[in-house]
């Protein structure tokens, strides 16, 4: 499912213009990313949770030239789904 999908699913649903619909899906992803790159992590009750995770510093292997590299420390963005999200997804879909 694209950005596009899940706009034309909330219009049909809703009875919003596309327009409208995408801005206000574009703020919501830009509200969430200025959040977590202000640090500051981003909770929806009943959805999940985008959190800023930091990873150590290790040591990694440039496999080209066959040398080690230093990898430093850095935060990456993640998401946690919520526990009735884990739930419906396990209950719902068909293992393949």
């Amino acid at each position: 499912m694209t950005k596009a999908d899940i706009v034309a699913k909330i219009s049909d649903r809703l009875g919003m213009e596309k327009v409208d619909v995408q801005a206000t899906v574009e703020t919501f992803m830009d509200e969430v990313k200025n959040s977590l790159e202000g640090g500051e992590n981003v909770y929806l009750r009943g959805f999940g949770s985008f959190i800023v995770k930091k990873r150590a510093e290790k040591t990694g292997r440039n496999i080209s030239k066959n040398t080690t590299i230093k990898i430093p420390a850095h935060n990456i963005p993640a998401f946690k789904p919520a526990k009735i999200f884990v739930e419906g997804v396990k209950t719902k879909v068909k293992v393949s």
